[in-house]
């Protein structure tokens, strides 16, 4: 979104927002930690997210061997199912150390200590050589990236010739006029405080940014029909968890995701947001 009302708020600092809220978040958001894709509506939140998984993986064609760079890679599990299912190679990175030490571990637990490595590296300047990766994976981090082009030329830059990438994230489907911004400020800052400080961007421009770098877009999908469940999943996760939660975040915060996952699943039904995948290969 633009840049709105917040623009002279404390400077957000990603890494200690998750480092914060991450123990919490397995128990809201579900293991995966993503949204969800539903075909019928009546899934589990755990068969969505996989199913999620499993439609990013298939479309970037991961295959054994295949060596992979999840971008912002949470506590793994989606990288642990890369491994485990489709006997992919798979580096994470995140800026989260808290993220990197349950990613570490949890891959050691299950067996997959072999396949999987994680790191605390910035997506945006990640410090790889050129052509390293056969897949780069974006979920669900790039809206949390100032710098969305760089973002997308450090993805370009390590592919090998022939690789691809695969990203999902929330998308910005109609414009918001700034005076839109103001007048829902407080819903906004809402958002902000719960999952970090987000700019939504078009499916479109994900695409141009793609181009620009050298790829080439073999897959741009509308998923806003099929993850809109992912907001009443979490609710039901919010009411079941809940002394858990308070616990760990205490009970402001508690109130304060049950309320964001109000205003966003009005977004997805008035056409502000919605979410999207994008696959873009380069062409050697």
């Amino acid at each position: 979104m633009t840049r709105g009302p917040h623009e002279n708020e404390t400077p957000y600092d990603p890494a200690s927002h998750y480092d914060r809220v991450t123990s919490a978040w397995s128990l809201l958001l579900g293991e995966e930690l993503h949204y969800g894709l539903f075909r019928t509506g009546d899934e589990n939140l755990a068969s969505a997210t996989r199913a999620l998984t499993d439609r990013m993986a298939e479309a970037a064609r991961i295959g054994s061997g295949c060596s992979v760079l999840d971008v912002g890679c949470g506590t793994g599990a989606p990288a642990r199912h890369l491994a485990s299912r489709f006997g992919a190679q798979v580096t994470g990175i995140t800026t989260s150390r808290v993220g990197v030490a349950e990613a570490t571990a949890r891959a050691l637990a299950a067996g997959l200590a072999d396949r999987l490595r994680f790191e605390c590296r910035d997506g945006a300047d990640n410090g790889f050589p050129a052509s390293s990766f056969d897949v780069v994976w974006v979920l669900e981090s790039s809206h949390l990236v100032r710098e969305r082009d760089r973002l997308m030329s450090e993805c370009a830059r390590v592919l090998h010739p022939e690789g691809r990438l695969a990203l999902c994230d929330i998308m910005l489907r109609r414009p918001m006029p700034f005076e839109e911004v103001l007048r829902l400020r407080e819903p906004l800052r809402l958002l902000r405080e719960v999952f970090g400080d987000a700019r939504m961007e078009p499916l479109d421009r994900y695409r141009e940014m793609a181009e620009r770098h050298g790829l080439v877009v073999e897959v741009g999908a509308d998923l806003t029909r099929d993850t809109r469940p992912t907001f009443r999943r979490w609710r039901e996760n919010a009411q079941r968890y809940r002394r858990e939660v308070v616990g760990s975040l205490g009970v402001s915060d508690w109130e304060r995701f049950v309320d964001a996952c109000d205003i966003l699943e009005g977004f997805w039904d008035d056409g502000t947001l919605g979410y999207g995948l994008l696959v873009a290969s380069r062409r050697s």
